[in-house]
C-alpha cells in the first residue's frame, strides 16, 4: 500500500509538472498569435495585389512569348515544403509530410528545422525565414525555370482557416498564369514584357515568404489549441491521480487502525 501511495505522488508530481510546461508553452503561443496573424495578413494583400498585376501582364498577347508562362511536358517539379521548427503543434508538421506523399517524385526545397530535418536543406526556420533568403531563393527558382530544368514549382504551405482549423495546400506560383482580366489604365515602360520579366523574381520572392508566414500563424495557432488540450487533459489526470491518491491513503489508514484495534484487543 505504502507503495502505491509512493508511485501515485511521484505521478501527481510528474503531470503536474508537464502541465506547468504545456501552460507556458500555451502562452507563448498566444503571445505569438497577434503579431502572426499581423504579418499573414499583410502578406497577403501583397501577394495577392502581385499576383493579380503578373497575371493580368501574362495575358498580354506581348507577354506570352515570355519562357515564365509556356506550359512544359519535361523537367522537374520542384516542390518548397514549409514545416516548423519545432514539434507539439498537433498535427501541424505530420500533416504537411502527409501531404507531400502525393508528389513523390519532386524535387523538395524544405523551409523550417522540422522540413530539413526530414529533407536536407539549409533553410533552418520558419518563424525567422528572412526577405533576403526568400530573393535568393527566387532568382535561383526563376534561373532554373528559364534554362528550361524545371516544369513547374509549387510552394506546399498550410492556409490559414481560423484559430480551429489550419489546411495545407499547395500554391503553384510558376509557369505563370494568365487573368482573363485587361489591364485598363496602366502604362508599363518599356513595354509589358520588359515589365514582366523584372517582376517575376519579385512575385516568386513574395509568395514565398506570404506562404512562410501564413504557415508560421497556422502553426502558433495549432501549438495554441494542442496546448490547451493537453493542458485540460494534464488537469484531468491529476484529478483522477488525486483521487486515487486519496482513496489508497485513505486505505492505509484504515488498514493501520484496524491492526492497533486488533493489536489492542489481544
Amino acid at each position: 500500500m505504502g507503495a502505491d501511495i509512493k508511485q501515485l505522488r511521484t505521478r501527481i508530481k510528474s503531470v503536474d509538472s508537464t502541465l506547468h510546461l504545456t501552460s507556458a508553452m500555451g502562452l507563448v503561443a498566444s503571445s505569438k498569435i497577434r503579431k502572426a496573424n499581423l504579418k499573414m495578413a499583410q502578406s497577403r494583400d501583397y501577394s495577392a495585389a502581385f499576383e493579380k498585376v503578373v497575371a493580368a501582364l501574362a495575358a498580354v498577347p506581348e507577354c506570352r512569348k515570355s519562357p515564365y508562362i509556356s506550359e512544359r511536358e519535361s523537367g522537374k517539379t520542384v516542390l518548397i515544403a514549409i514545416a516548423g521548427d519545432r514539434g507539439l503543434a498537433g498535427g501541424y508538421n505530420a500533416n504537411v509530410f502527409r501531404f507531400l506523399r502525393q508528389y513523390t517524385d519532386a524535387e523538395i526545397i524544405p523551409i523550417g528545422k522540422r522540413a530539413c530535418e526530414r529533407f536536407s536543406g539549409k533553410y533552418t526556420s520558419s518563424e525567422h525565414f528572412s526577405v533576403v533568403e526568400a530573393d535568393e531563393l527566387s532568382k535561383s527558382l526563376c534561373e532554373r525555370f528559364v534554362s528550361g530544368e524545371l516544369m513547374r514549382v509549387g510552394i506546399v504551405y498550410t492556409r490559414y482557416v481560423s484559430m480551429m482549423s489550419q489546411v495545407p495546400e499547395v500554391k503553384w506560383i510558376l509557369p505563370l498564369k494568365a487573368s482573363g482580366e485587361k489591364i485598363n489604365g496602366m502604362i508599363f515602360e518599356p513595354d509589358e514584357e520588359t515589365v514582366l520579366e523584372s517582376a517575376v523574381s519579385d512575385f516568386v520572392s513574395g509568395s514565398i515568404v506570404a506562404c512562410v508566414r501564413e504557415s508560421f500563424a497556422s502553426e502558433t495557432a495549432a501549438r495554441r489549441m494542442a496546448m490547451d488540450s493537453a493542458g485540460k487533459n494534464a488537469k484531468k489526470m491529476i484529478d483522477d491521480l488525486q483521487l486515487g491518491y486519496n482513496r489508497a491513503r485513505q486505505g492505509a489508514i484504515t488498514q493501520e487502525i484496524t491492526e492497533i484495534v486488533a493489536g489492542s484487543g489481544e
